[in-house]
């Protein structure tokens, strides 16, 4: 049965070749911005790997492949727009401003990470699968409540929107009409999930129907698609236009996380095919092309990106980690009883004490 028309966009092939004009708005600092972040993006991955398996950081979900979408994302947002992302989002939450070093102690754990010196409008990675997307809901309706020009954007995987919270999400969204934009990472893969498992939908965009909202669909793997329609729907959004769902077509390139191994579930025949469409190349190619990129920034944005993490590799390395006992702290405004005498013990025990502590909390 044939599903409704959803809109597809696409800029750049796989190729590197445009095969529509490009939008006013990717001129050419935004294209070589786009790229240099999405290097970054992928060297940062390949860093986090190495820390992960060196027994540095406990685990890692990998981004290889994804990168348009991440990059293209984050730089469609307003400033003072919020981000509601997953814990694959990092290379995002990095376009978007926190630092290295708050992304290494996030990935360690330390909540101090949470932090955030850049975008403080911005939450904390969701763990839970699809619990974001009711957030960033209720987020989005304050705005309008308070009358603000912003919008809130969701992030959720292909498996997430099978989730009641995505359906939930949406039907709030469309009834308040709130200023929020889901952008879906449809990579194929739910863990070991495949696609074609997870729903009988014929995109998933158009789930987006039932809620009486807008959905379009994007290439995932052109950075210059997700920036263009990812950034038109948040513009949407803060003009009163309500919420809208983009569904962002890209591939997995790797496990799902370093606890995983996708050899033992995955036909690596798609896979070698899929490279062939990743996008760190296709922009690449298109910008060389078009004489916006050389051998020479190549080589000169590797160096700087490497030493910057190196340094910051090093000084998370010398950092004083947080006592045990904070990880009571921040997640009430008045510590409950049980809690406070768990915290006193945790404080006497590993200060090797016999007594309840200083009392704290």
């Amino acid at each position: 049965m044939a599903g409704p028309e959803i809109p597809f966009t696409r800029y750049i092939d796989a190729e590197g070749r445009a095969v529509a004009a490009l939008p006013n708005s990717a001129g050419t600092q935004v294209l070589t911005r786009l790229y240099r972040e999405m290097v970054m993006a992928r060297r940062f991955d390949a860093k986090m790997i190495s820390l992960q398996r060196t027994g540095r950081i406990p685990t890692y979900p990998p981004t290889l492949g994804q990168e348009a979408f991440h990059i293209g994302l984050a730089h469609a947002m307003a400033e003072d727009d919020a981000l509601f992302p997953t814990y694959r989002d990092m290379p995002s939450q990095l376009a978007r401003g926190i630092t290295l070093a708050e992304a290494l102690l996030i990935l360690g754990g330390d909540e101090r990470g949470n932090d955030f010196a850049g975008p403080r409008a911005d939450f904390p990675q969701a763990i839970p699968i699809a619990t974001q997307v009711t957030h960033a809901v209720g987020a989005a309706y304050a705005m309008k409540l308070r009358g603000e020009r912003r919008a809130a954007l969701a992030i959720i995987g292909d498996g997430g929107t099978s989730k009641g919270d995505f359906y939930e999400a949406m039907n709030f969204a469309g009834v308040w009409r709130a200023p929020v934009v889901f952008a879906i990472n449809n990579n194929g893969w739910a863990i070991s999930m495949p696609r074609d498992r997870q729903s009988a939908a014929g995109t998933l965009a158009q789930k987006s129907i039932a809620a009486g909202i807008p959905g379009e669909q994007a290439d995932g793997n052109d950075a210059v698609a997700v920036y263009d329609v990812i950034g038109r729907a948040l513009a949407r959004a803060r003009d009163g236009g309500g919420p809208s769902v983009v569904e962002c077509l890209t591939h997995r390139l790797t496990d799902h996380s370093t606890a995983d191994d996708a050899s033992r579930y995955r036909d690596p025949g798609p896979l070698s095919e899929q490279w062939k469409e990743e996008p760190v190349q296709r922009l690449r190619t298109y910008l060389s092309d078009e004489g916006l990129w050389s051998k020479e920034d190549e080589e000169q944005l590797i160096a700087e990106i490497d030493s910057r993490l190196e340094e910051t590799v090093d000084g998370h390395a010398a950092s004083t980690p947080p006592p045990p006992e904070a990880m009571f702290d921040h997640l009430y405004a008045e510590v409950p009883a049980d809690l406070a005498g768990q915290r006193r013990q945790v404080m006497a025990r590993f200060a090797g004490e016999t007594g309840e502590g200083d009392g704290h909390g």
